[in-house]
């Protein structure tokens, strides 16, 4: 998932929204009719459009509830959402990054999904635990519920596995690093592995990611960021590796702002293997490879893990639903009871490549092949929450913007150190108070 840098606005929101999130307009004059920002999941807004225009208009005709449709791209969401927040002048129900949740609880903008209101859309065992466990703060009550899935997997090119002897994809970080050596040559411009280096968000999903394996944690029980950590550090060194030490991933990686960008090394052949959200399956769709010619398996983890390390394979990724207080309440909880039903759940995340977060759904035959098995699979049993605390925004822009300058530094020649990891993150902690 993508997302944009907590604004000087956000930050207004925090301050302000509890004396103002009372001052919506209630819904409008019509009870019948709501509107709805959805996130932009497809290649386009115009996909999005004609992907969630036939499902809306089914629940017109199960509800007689019309649904005003804008689609907002990533860009200029968060801004939307925080100025909504304060104003009051925000649609009824809003799609939101499910690592935002904590963030966005604390404006006190948003429908308290509490017992009886989550009874009214199926309740807390409807959904998937993990998938729960990235919907605010723990011990509040969420102000959202999971509406699509994803998380990370290791894609990798079955061709090129097979034309270097390797049989099946690696599981553990010591296969990895071999077998990517194997599938490296320069001389070629091929190489066993293609990032996107350039995208903060990725890289502060990584951090996280590979820093929970090493046992670390970017924030202490009382909220307060503890990025520099050894565990950290020895969990981003061994990410920044991959391009520096071991020099298998392809060194335009550090060009790459985005997922889509590094997919396209991947369907022409110059990188074997990519980690990547389950819905990046629509990109390489796009680019032409048939699902035949890759397959998928969890990100390598570390084996033994190191003391206090964790096995986990991905972030709790995807998008949560929630509802503006002081509008169409009713109407917008029948809305998101209906998003999140069964057949919803497996009509759009079949659409999007995304997962779903409801139980039912994903027992259905739609998402029982191997690939989406697999994101499954991590998704409900290795994956851990980004943490939900109320600056996880900024967590991720400093350390994310941490990394993607250690990575420009490996591809500019210079090497990365212990120490140059440790001083970044020590950087980005003073960014955000900690010392």
């Amino acid at each position: 998932m993508r997302l944009k840098t907590l604004t000087a606005a956000f930050a207004v929101a925090l301050l302000a929204a509890a004396g103002l999130a009372g001052c919506g307009s209630g819904g409008g004059a019509d009870p019948n009719t709501i509107t709805y920002w959805a996130t932009n999941q497809g290649p386009s807004l115009q996909r999005d459009k004609e992907i969630l225009t036939p499902e809306l208009a089914e629940f017109t005709k199960q509800t007689g509830i019309k649904v005003n449709l804008e689609v907002i791209d990533w860009t200029h969401l968060l801004d939307r959402i925080t100025t909504a927040t304060t104003s009051g002048d925000g649609p009824d129900v809003v799609n939101i990054g499910n690592t935002w949740s904590a963030s966005l609880q604390a404006t006190g903008a948003f429908v308290d999904f509490d017992g009886p209101t989550l009874d009214k859309i199926g309740g807390q065992s409807k959904f998937l635990a993990t998938s729960l466990r990235s919907t605010g703060a723990e011990g509040k009550t969420p102000t959202s519920v999971p509406l699509y899935g994803l998380s990370y997997g290791l894609f990798y090119n079955k061709k090129k596995f097979a034309a270097a002897g390797i049989s099946t994809p690696p599981t553990n970080w010591t296969e990895f690093v071999a077998d990517a050596k194997k599938l490296t040559d320069p001389a070629k411009n091929t190489y066993g592995l293609t990032l996107a280096g350039g995208s903060y968000t990725e890289s502060a999903h990584f951090a996280f990611i590979f820093g929970k394996q090493h046992g670390g944690n970017f924030f202490d029980k009382a909220g307060s960021p503890t990025f520099a950590t050894p565990q950290n550090v020895a969990g981003v060194k061994e990410y920044l590796d991959l391009l520096g030490v071991d020099q298998v991933s392809i060194p335009s990686s550090a060009e790459h702002d985005t997922t889509q960008d590094a997919t396209a090394d991947f369907t022409s052949g110059k990188g074997a293997m990519m980690m990547g959200q389950s819905n990046t399956t629509a990109y390489i769709a796009a680019n032409g490879m048939a699902e035949s010619d890759y397959g998928i398996a969890p990100l390598p983890i570390e084996a033994p893990l190191p003391p206090g390390g964790e096995r986990v394979n991905s972030h709790v990724a995807g998008i949560n639903i929630a509802a503006f207080k002081d509008k169409n309440t009713g109407a917008a909880l029948k809305f998101i009871n209906f998003m999140t039903s069964k057949a919803e759940q497996v009509t759009l995340n079949h659409a999007y490549g995304s997962l779903p977060v409801t139980a039912e759904a994903a027992a259905d035959p739609a998402f029982q092949g191997p690939t989406t098995k697999t994101f499954l699979d991590v998704l409900a049993n290795t994956s851990a929450p980004m943490p939900m605390v109320i600056n996880e925004s900024q967590f991720e822009t400093t350390v994310g913007s941490a990394l993607k300058d250690l990575v420009a530094q490996i591809v500019g020649g210079k090497p990365v150190t212990e120490n140059d990891v440790q001083a970044a993150l020590s950087a980005a902690q003073q960014k955000l108070g900690g010392s």
